[in-house]
């Protein structure tokens, strides 16, 4: 199945800059009125840290999900980017949400002892986001 049998358009095609796609390479797709948009120049981290996401995305969600349609694929991808950005732990940012600084630190030994965590399901309790009550 190509793009033309889903009825699909594709705007754009963001690749590298290997020298294994030469000219030849992005003929075909500029004849077709796609734009090719090369990545920055010394910008070595952009392949890990997209990488790191599908790889994230790919292990917490879709592998256990079976996905009905397109609609229900994206609804599923736009929930779990809130999630990743706004709640879940990255181990880089100390603990921190990309979107959202770390709470503060319970120091008060009485208080460690009633904590009050509520847990909210996503995406039909694939995930899973614990907050405490204040």
């Amino acid at each position: 199945m190509d793009l033309h049998d889903a009825n699909a358009r594709a705007k754009y095609l963001i690749r590298d800059r290997d020298p294994r796609y030469p000219a030849a390479f992005d003929a075909p797709l500029q004849a077709e009125g796609i734009k090719v948009i090369q990545t920055g120049v010394r910008i070595p981290r952009t392949n890990a840290t997209t990488e790191r996401w599908v790889r994230s995305c790919r292990a917490e969600f879709p592998d256990r999900t079976l996905m009905r349609n397109e609609t229900h694929l994206l609804h599923a991808l736009r929930e779990y980017e809130q999630f990743y950005n706004d709640h879940r732990p990255h181990r880089s940012l100390k603990g921190a949400a990309p979107l959202r600084p770390l709470p503060a630190p319970v120091v008060q030994p009485d208080r460690l002892a009633h904590l009050d965590v509520r847990r909210r399901d996503r995406l039909s309790g694939i995930l899973h986001e614990h907050h405490h009550v204040a």
